[in-house]
Order: C-alpha cells, then sequence, then structure tokens
C-alpha cells in the first residue's frame, strides 16, 4: 500500500512538472517584444490587402462595371460556356487520377525508400512535352495518327493531375508514415 501511494506521489508531482513545462513553454512562444509582433502581422496584413484582397476587389469591380445582367449574359456566350465544361470536365478527371495516384504515391513515399522522391512536378510537366510534344519521343507517332495530348483535354489534365497530386500526397503521408513501414496491425490494436 505505501508503495502504491509512493508511486502515485511522483506520478503526480512529475505529471506537476510536465504541466508547469508546458506552461512556461506556452508563455515563451511569443518572445518577441509587442511592438515587433504588431509590425510584422501589420506588414503581413499589408501584403495579403495589397497582393489577394485588392486584386479581387478589382476583378469583381470589372466583372460588374456594366451590371449584374450583363456578367450572366458574358457566362452564357458559347467560349465562357465551352471554358466551364472544360474546367468541370479537367476538374472531375483529376480528382479521380488524383485519388489513384496520389494514394499511390503517398503509399511509396511513406512506405520505401528510392531515389527520385523528391522530383517536381515542373519537371514531370518538361517530362510531358519531350515525350508528348510535336518533336518529342512519342510526337512523330501522335502526329500520324491524329492523336492530339498537348495543348489538349489529355494534356490539360495531365498537367492539372501532376501540379496537384503532391498536395493529396503530402496530406496522407503523415497518416501513412505513423502507421510504419511493417505490415499488420500497429502497436494501438
Amino acid at each position: 500500500m505505501t508503495m502504491q501511494l509512493a508511486d502515485s506521489v511522483s506520478l503526480s508531482s512529475s505529471d506537476a512538472r510536465a504541466r508547469a513545462r508546458a506552461v512556461a513553454a506556452r508563455e515563451n512562444i511569443r518572445t518577441e517584444p509587442k511592438m515587433v509582433r504588431i509590425f510584422i502581422i501589420g506588414i503581413a496584413v499589408l501584403f495579403l490587402t495589397l497582393f489577394v484582397v485588392l486584386p479581387l476587389v478589382v476583378v469583381f469591380a470589372q466583372a460588374f462595371s456594366r451590371g449584374i445582367s450583363a456578367y450572366l449574359v458574358a457566362l452564357s456566350e458559347p467560349e465562357a460556356l465551352a471554358a466551364i465544361r472544360l474546367t468541370l470536365l479537367v476538374a472531375a478527371i483529376s480528382v479521380g487520377l488524383n485519388f489513384l495516384f496520389g494514394l499511390i504515391a503517398a503509399w511509396a513515399i511513406a512506405k520505401f525508400e528510392f531515389s527520385g522522391k523528391t522530383v517536381s512536378p515542373v519537371i514531370s510537366g518538361l517530362v510531358f512535352v519531350l515525350l508528348f510534344g510535336a518533336q518529342g519521343y512519342f510526337g512523330a507517332f501522335l502526329r500520324e495518327h491524329n492523336i492530339q495530348i498537348l495543348f489538349a483535354v489529355p494534356g490539360i489534365a495531365l498537367a492539372t493531375t501532376f501540379v496537384t497530386f503532391p498536395f493529396v500526397a503530402r496530406a496522407l503521408i503523415p497518416l501513412m508514415q505513423e502507421q510504419g513501414t511493417q505490415g499488420g496491425c500497429p502497436a494501438r490494436c
């Protein structure tokens, strides 16, 4: 009984020390003087205002400068409708491909060590041009069979997928790394 009491006292005192350290760490987060913090926050707000809010205000002001009816008429033009259809089609294709390839990429990056894990999506775009362009590796074959990949829906969908799937993979990699590289159930099962 006295051993249990001693264990609970040492546990509670170490618990109290851990809480005190957490409170001290929370208080030490703001080490800069108040004026420095205000200045940095002011610069951040100014930057966001100049480069995000102001352009959005200008876009909406220009779009609605002739009234909402002119805006709606512009949206009903064939070119605008074609652009909207293309956007929705590419988004649907990219989401499907991102689900598949983002999941596979996250799994491979989290579970295996291999060279090339940090290849930029920009490099992938260059590879597409070198493979599917008019002067590319498959260019002559594609031209003979009247197949267009670059500057067409397949190229737009591939480019969008390769630019956006790292975001999917980055969201999944920490979860998969937490599970470990071994198969089976984690220790907390």
